[in-house]
């Protein structure tokens, strides 16, 4: 196989994660949860997201968490912002590097920012003139790029223009989300070079939920299309609440176990990453959904 020799590990639990969380995370417990993320080694983590409050409450003290956490030197803490209101928040509250959010899918768009896919580029367009003069870097993220909750199928070719039209904008990355987690790797590769014809490789990014099991297999076929930044989340947290079914994100524990026996390089300590996912699921009175921490938790306990 021709593997890349490093891989970015990009964490998104502290945002996509817990937003759809039912118990309440406090501002403190969400400090001390990025703050041992940080000292993981991972180089990414996205710390909030600027959204209304009313929409998405675990999210309503944004600006309280960034001002709490220790920033890691090398390390960045991007948010989401959904529109100009979000990003001036951010500017307030002094993010380098914002996401934004697109979709492959017309109506899931619609469920999940209210508006079309040609009405989210424009408002992006209109964030982008405000960021980039700033030098606030942008992230995209395209949704629904294997299929459809409400539209099922969704056609590569719209993925692809989507892709192009973000990286049009100024984004320099863009990550390609199996929001329900039914890709395939025949699927993902096919995907993977389809999209490549409108933006590079190295500005490519996967981020794909394990709802049918497929999630590691598509992550190894991305590492062997060339691609070398990967999303997920500690402990399998996350799930849309726009995406009936949808089970959580790929876990990062079980995404560097992974990485780590293919020899690839992360600067990721899996150690200290296990602990922060159990930091975190003791707060959510829930099981992990990492297999590796798991099996390693069986094993401690001589099961």
């Amino acid at each position: 196989m021709n593997l890349p020799h490093y891989v970015k590990m990009v964490e998104v639990a502290p945002r996509d994660g817990l937003q759809n969380e039912p118990i309440q995370v406090s501002t403190a417990q969400k400090i001390a949860f990025i703050d041992r993320l940080s000292e993981t080694g991972l180089p990414v983590i996205e710390a909030a997201s600027f959204v209304a409050p009313h929409a998405v409450p675990q999210m309503s003290d944004a600006a309280a968490v960034l001002s709490g956490i220790r920033r890691r030197p090398g390390v960045v803490y991007p948010v989401l912002v959904p529109n100009r209101k979000g990003l001036e928040l951010a500017i307030e509250n002094g993010v380098e590097e914002i996401s934004l959010f697109a979709a492959a899918s017309q109506t899931f768009s619609q469920h999940n920012i209210n508006c079309s896919i040609d009405q989210s580029l424009e408002r992006f367009a209109e964030v982008a003139a405000l960021a980039l003069p700033r030098g606030i870097r942008m992230r995209g993220y395209i949704s629904c790029v294997a299929g459809c909750p409400y539209e099922g199928e969704v056609a590569l070719q719209q993925v692809a223009e989507v892709a192009g039209r973000l990286l049009q904008i100024g984004c320099y990355e863009i990550s390609l989300g199996d929001t329900i987690g039914v890709g395939t790797p025949g699927q993902i590769r096919e995907l993977l070079c389809l999209v490549a014809t409108r933006v590079p490789r190295e500005s490519l990014a996967v981020h794909f939920h394990d709802s049918y099991g497929q999630a590691l297999a598509n992550i190894l076929t991305a590492l062997e299309e060339g691609i070398t930044v990967v999303d997920s989340s500690v402990a399998g947290l996350g799930g849309c609440p726009y995406a009936p079914g949808a089970s959580g994100n790929m876990a990062s524990e079980d995404v560097l176990y992974m990485l780590n026996g293919l020899g690839i390089a992360t600067g990721v300590d899996l150690d200290r990453l296990i602990d922060a996912g159990r930091f975190i699921c003791a707060i959510l009175n829930r099981s992990t959904g990492s297999k590796v921490a798991r099996a390693r938790d069986s094993r401690c306990a001589g099961v």
